[in-house]
């Protein structure tokens, strides 16, 4: 292997893991095999999210007979998408391949998601496994999921946005920062950062062979709140005042046209003798009042967020594609 092999290698497959010691002995065997098969240059990059059994003096053995093999250890457990951002930091292939340790996505896969980035021009490749060897309480769900992140996102041509086999361009792992859970919209990520060219693969789903699932019911809970933070970001995050501050206006102007309605139907009746109240006395005056009090606080939201923008030093900072 020449140096411009060792600096940039065609591909660099990623791989997150927590508790995996059994399934990587196996996984790294397969990649290499399918690797060498098709003459590839590549780096595996272990990411050890805290794990508590061998994983990581495992890693370290195969790192030592191979440079191609390198790792990361946490100190404890973070979570998914901190070890992808980890690993993508550290990714120096043209293109960046991530799948999960438990055997479940196949390497075999690797030879056409590299193509599809290479070739068909493809910023991100993702995953379809069309058929799934997962109980029915996790297979619902996530076709509901699903459905729900493409109305939300638009990227109506993907099927399985928390797929773990993925492929992208380096340009697309450099350009994105994954934190929190927010490795389910990684293609969402992609395409507020200005890469929209997003593509879709059926893959082998394959059944686990080692240990057990890392991720309960919970999930899905938390993916549909994930899911409304970053669409609001996205959509309102440089301009806080055009949604705080439409709904902060409209909410003072229906509570004060209603405060008027009431005054004006209480004087209408004492000028024309009919039986009337205090304005005080009145339930509704109390919720015009309150909706005129909210909206005023939506307002203010608004503005102290303006003003917090207008102050970022990332306020003017624009994703370049060229320039002459």
């Amino acid at each position: 292997m020449n140096n411009t092999e060792k600096k940039t290698p065609d591909i660099s497959v990623v791989v997150p893991l927590y508790n995996e010691a059994e399934s990587l002995p196996e996984l790294e065997a397969w990649i290499r095999r399918v690797m060498e098969q098709n003459g590839f240059s590549y780096e595996v990059l272990f990411i050890d999210d805290g794990s508590t059994d061998d994983s990581w003096s495992i890693i370290e053995e195969m790192s030592r007979g191979d440079e191609r093999i390198r790792g990361v250890s946490f100190r404890r457990n973070y979570g998914k998408s901190p070890a992808l951002n980890t690993g993508f930091e550290r990714a120096r292939g043209k293109v960046v391949i991530t799948m999960d340790a438990d055997l479940q996505d196949s390497p075999d896969e690797i030879p056409e998601l590299y193509r599809m980035i290479t070739e068909d021009g493809y910023d991100l490749v993702s995953g379809y496994k069309q058929k799934r060897y997962d109980p029915l309480s996790k297979t619902i769900p996530t076709k509901l999921f699903n459905a729900t992140a493409r109305k939300v996102t638009g990227i109506r041509n993907l099927h399985d946005f928390n797929c773990g086999l993925k492929a992208y361009r380096q340009a697309v792992v450099k350009h994105i920062e994954v934190y929190g859970d927010m490795h389910r919209y990684i293609p969402y990520l992609a395409k507020l950062a200005g890469y929209k060219k997003i593509g879709e693969k059926v893959v082998v789903h394959r059944p686990r062979k080692y240990g057990k699932t890392k991720f309960g019911l919970n999930r899905f809970v938390n993916g549909y709140l994930d899911l409304m933070t970053l669409w609001f970001t996205g959509k309102f995050g440089g301009k806080p005042m055009h949604f705080f501050g439409l709904l902060g206006s409209l909410m003072f102007l229906i509570g004060f046209v209603a405060t008027i309605v009431i005054g004006a139907v209480k004087l209408y009746n004492m000028a024309h003798g009919n039986h009337y109240i205090l304005v005080t006395d009145s339930p509704y005056f109390y919720i015009a009042l309150t909706t005129m009090i909210l909206g005023c606080q939506l307002f203010l939201a608004g503005f102290i967020g303006e003003l917090v923008v207008r102050n970022s030093t990332r306020r003017n900072e624009y994703e370049i594609e060229a320039e002459v």
